[in-house]
């Protein structure tokens, strides 16, 4: 049986909404976001069945899914990672309207943090910059060394060229495995996950999830922390259910998430007052707010401005990398009309 709930976006709610963003205390906006923001870029999510990452791994060969992000596995097996790393490399994809209504709440200073659960780095090319973004499971941006004796760290562009020259990337240093700084099971959370949500969420006045069915811990845990006046859910496809026309998680994997600490979210009861769900995609769930508070213009043209730039400086990369290729080929046919 799908979920059903009577609290959806409606004029209540857009008050509520409005009063939070145009009081001076309501400027203290966090997100909680997980890879249901990226798919419509072209990033599967992890558990969706069928399409989901874990279970499209079968061409690895790995004893279970989740082995291709465990910290001990990787050290022995370190080939199926890189593999993966390949496909879903950053950069390779476009920020989706999620990343940039978070960019419209930047600009406009209503953000606090985003709190991502993402590694794909989208929301650093969408313009969320280091004090914006809190990448709970770590990034692509840097590497280290996994050696405790060494931790030598290598930039983006080192690993993307051992990645994609098919390298096992290992330390210039010592020898040992280069990993992305991305955190694997049976690794620590950075520690400015920790320090910064004690600062956070106790100021937060309206939390946005996406994306996410807060299935993993202690990731999961920041709802539990937070003193909130609204929270706002908006979930990511999985299947479709008749419910309005919608879609969204099963019944077992939502409460899971969300019922299962502390109380968790309350959408539905006779005592619900400040919890609310949009059964939708994460981006129309995004449109829809914005449009409910007249930024969909705004936030369409600014979609439409950065795909362009990302697309422009694209084709000047491409055509960059291009010309060496050209001028060699011109010099050579230079030396061979000589020879002759």
């Amino acid at each position: 049986m799908s979920p059903v709930f009577k609290s959806v976006f409606n004029v209540k709610i857009l008050y509520y909404i409005q009063l939070s963003l145009t009081l001076s205390t309501g400027k203290n906006i966090i997100c909680m976001v997980g890879a249901g923001i990226s798919t419509s870029a072209g990033i599967p999510d992890f558990r969706s069945p069928g399409t989901g990452l874990y279970a499209n791994l079968q061409k690895f060969n790995l004893p279970y899914p989740e082995a291709i992000f465990q910290i001990d596995y990787f050290k022995k097996h370190p080939e199926p990672f890189f593999a993966l790393a390949r496909e879903l490399y950053p950069g390779q994809f476009k920020p989706t309207v999620c990343h940039y209504f978070m960019r419209m709440l930047k600009d406009k200073g209503l953000l606090t943090r985003c709190y991502s659960q993402n590694i794909d780095t989208l929301e650093r090319v969408a313009g969320l910059e280091g004090e914006d973004l809190i990448e709970a499971h770590g990034t692509f941006h840097t590497s280290h060394c996994v050696s405790f004796l060494c931790r030598k760290e290598y930039s983006m562009d080192w690993m993307k060229n051992k990645i994609f020259s098919e390298d096992i990337p290992k330390c210039d240093s010592c020898g040992s495995l280069v990993k992305p700084d991305i955190v694997f099971f049976g690794e620590n959370l950075p520690a400015r996950f920790f320090t910064t949500m004690k600062m956070d969420f106790p100021r937060c006045d309206l939390l946005i999830i996406m994306g996410t069915s807060l299935q993993v811990q202690p990731f999961a845990s920041l709802l539990n922390i937070c003193i909130i006046l609204i929270n706002i859910l908006i979930k990511q496809i999985n299947f479709t259910v008749t419910f309005l026309h919608c879609f969204f998680l099963k019944q077992s994997e939502f409460g899971m998430g969300l019922f299962g600490f502390g109380g968790g979210m309350d959408f539905d009861s006779d005592k619900a007052y400040r919890d609310v769900a949009h059964l939708s995609s994460c981006d129309d769930g995004c449109m829809a707010l914005a449009e409910l508070l007249g930024w969909k213009a705004e936030l369409e043209e600014m979609v439409k401005r950065e795909h362009a730039l990302i697309d422009s400086k694209d084709a000047k990369k491409k055509d960059k990398e291009a010309t060496p290729s050209s001028r060699s080929t011109g010099a050579e046919a230079g030396n061979s009309d000589k020879t002759e």
